[in-house]
């Protein structure tokens, strides 16, 4: 795991929680998955292609959701499953928006694919060379789950590891 690629979506994460919810925000639970993601609530997948590829799932009960939907607005809101797909797809549209920049910043060319909403009980498994890092946040409005499985490119590992014939 490159914790290089990895930082940015963790720093991008607290930022836009501790923002949007004005109030601090904890990393409760921090564990490397190899297996298949099993969703706990309504979760948004973010797919990333280029020299850095992988995937970001943001993932929310729907009483989560509906307590950050309605913090987010200012006023109580009513419980729907718009609401509910709605509210993590613009927190995951949120968090990756400040990841692309810090991300770029690097040096890192790549394209950030929409959010897909992903309702499948078990599935997106990593790759023999990626493994995922699930974080839980602690938020006022609930738990927050963000599973992030990045790697380099491998041509371009290739290219980062070739040393230079020396004359």
């Amino acid at each position: 795991m490159r914790m290089e690629l990895i930082q940015p979506f963790i720093n991008a994460a607290d930022a836009v929680f501790a923002e949007s919810l004005q109030a601090p925000t904890k990393i409760v639970d921090l564990e490397m998955d190899q297996e298949a993601y099993r969703r706990k609530g309504v979760a948004a997948l973010i797919a990333i292609k280029g020299d850095i590829e992988g995937r970001v799932i943001l993932d929310l009960s729907p009483e989560v959701a509906v307590k950050v939907a309605s913090q987010l607005a200012g006023v109580e809101v009513e419980a729907s499953e718009q609401v509910v797909r709605e509210t993590v797809c613009e927190m995951a549209n949120m968090v990756i928006g400040n990841s692309v920049t810090l991300l770029n910043d690097q040096g890192f060319h790549f394209k950030v694919f929409p959010p897909e909403i992903h309702m499948d009980e078990t599935g997106l498994a990593g790759s023999a060379d990626t493994e995922a890092l699930v974080i839980c946040i602690e938020t006022p409005c609930g738990e927050i789950y963000l599973n992030i499985a990045m790697h380099y490119l491998h041509r371009r590992r290739q290219e980062r590891n070739a040393v230079p014939a020396l004359d």
